[in-house]
């Protein structure tokens, strides 16, 4: 926590953190002043935001239907899932290169087959919200759907039982016992990913659009700001100053998520 403090000085690498010179709040003001926090902010609050309903959403899906499937069926699926969660963001980057290269691409090679136009994937930013998304629902949804997978076995069978005796259907069963007691478990999860929607998944967003330059307006995000801060201009003081303001905004969402929460359900309630 020392290291807030980074965040209020003149970095001086010579003179060190505590003899540095005392910025107060002008590495804030640099930041909020600068054409690039709105641009980050939006990118960040949209895409994560994105990821986080569309990455429930499916991990449920995908978690019910696993629920379905025979124990060895089970077992396959998992592993297919599950397998992408466990590559390097840097693999995926190749992969999605040899998917997306203007010249030698996978996709646009299938473009030209079919007498189709190809697609300079890196310089179009209007198709990357959708690529970034894919991207994430591809490495991160079998993680998930196995977390929602195993919350729906917990539940007393004695359930299903008594629904099929009144002649409830497979679908409804699944509506009006599967879905609601998972509720608490999707509300537990909402509640850290919103607490997380300052912080976007580094490797993602740096790695898969290449850090190409082109595609800033709408792939650049706060942690690839603050690197590029870092590593092209070196100035440690806004770095902190972007990454406390990461943190107080995240702190900020989770009490005010967890709020409406227990407003509506108290005992779904994170805290």
């Amino acid at each position: 926590m020392f290291g807030i403090v980074i965040a209020f000085k003149d970095i001086n690498y010579a003179k060190g953190i505590w003899g540095s010179d005392w910025a107060g709040f002008n590495n804030f003001k640099f930041f909020f002043t600068s054409q690039d926090a709105w641009r980050i902010t939006r990118n960040t609050l949209l895409l994560n935001g994105c990821f986080i309903v569309v990455g429930i959403f499916c991990s449920v899906i995908i978690g019910l239907l696993m629920a379905e499937l025979s124990r060895r069926l089970v077992r396959i699926f998992q592993t297919i899932l599950f397998f992408p969660y466990f590559l390097s963001w840097v693999v995926v980057g190749f992969i999605s290169f040899i998917l997306l290269n203007p010249s030698y691409g996978v996709i646009n090679k299938a473009l030209e087959f079919f007498h189709m136009t190809s697609i300079d994937w890196y310089s179009k930013p209007g198709y990357w919200p959708t690529i970034l998304t894919l991207t994430y629902l591809w490495k991160n949804v079998g993680y998930t759907a196995i977390i929602f997978f195993t919350g729906l076995i917990s539940i007393d069978a004695s359930y299903y039982e008594a629904a099929a005796i009144d002649g409830a259907s497979r679908f409804q069963q699944i509506m009006k016992i599967s879905i609601p007691l998972i509720i608490p478990l999707i509300t537990l999860l909402v509640i850290l990913n919103v607490g997380r929607i300052f912080y976007s998944d580094f490797g993602l967003f740096y790695f898969i659009p290449r850090n190409a330059g082109t595609l800033y307006s709408t792939t650049d995000v706060i942690d690839t700001y603050v690197f590029r801060s870092l590593r092209v201009v070196g100035d440690l003081g806004m770095a902190s100053a972007a990454g406390l303001y990461q943190s107080v905004v995240g702190l900020v969402l989770v009490v005010i998520t967890n709020f409406i929460v227990r407003k509506s359900n108290k005992e779904n309630a994170l805290f």
